[in-house]
């Protein structure tokens, strides 16, 4: 396992990458496909990493209790190497509802990753909905969802409590007050590399 701490070519104003990736509902989506909403949640993240199973009940809880939020998770692990996080067991976590997020989709090539500048798993991009950005979300916020940095350690508050504090702020108007203090996570398990 190869620790790794996010740190984005995004910074606060940036556009959102745009993606086309599929989901485990069998549908595709786009970043157009969450207009509906205030705010957007994409976290890089995968069925298998520690770090990352260790924030599913997070962001569980923020996709239930924010109707205005839509929470992404992409995976863009190298299935072929890392069996556990093919897109069949991503199915089968939903199914389970282990994970219940908005979406859960697929980056087979890590493309959008790349695009992103994600390096972990998790790693939260957290947008506002603006319709002068090019692609009508505007990066407002790149840190972890807590401050339990380690898949054992216990939040100082709420788990997920820094991303919903971000939300909370997007959802207000206001500009988020939080530092972008890095999530830590396993590194991206990049295809062909």
């Amino acid at each position: 396992m190869v620790q790794a701490e996010s740190e984005s070519e995004l910074t606060r104003g940036d556009a959102a990458p745009e993606f086309q990736l599929d989901g485990t509902d069998g549908a595709t989506y786009s970043l157009d496909s969450f207009r509906e909403n205030d705010a957007l949640l994409v976290v890089f993240t995968c069925n298998h990493c520690p770090y990352a199973k260790a924030k599913f009940g997070a962001l569980n809880a923020i996709a239930a209790d924010y109707d205005n939020c839509a929470v992404v998770g992409i995976n863009p692990n190298d299935a072929d190497e890392y069996p556990e996080d093919s897109y069949e067991r991503m199915c089968e976590l939903v199914d389970e509802g282990t994970v219940a997020y908005d979406a859960y989709l697929r980056d087979d090539d890590a493309s959008v990753a790349r695009a992103y500048g994600a390096v972990c798993t998790p790693d939260p991009f957290l947008f506002a909905r603006d319709e002068t950005a090019e692609t009508g979300w505007q990066l407002v916020y790149h840190g972890r969802l807590d401050d339990a940095l380690n898949p054992d350690d216990d939040p100082s508050g709420e788990p997920g409590f820094e991303a919903r504090q971000a939300i909370d702020a997007v959802l207000a108007g206001n500009p988020v007050p939080l530092e972008d203090n890095p999530s830590r996570g396993c590194s991206i398990k990049w295809p062909g590399e």
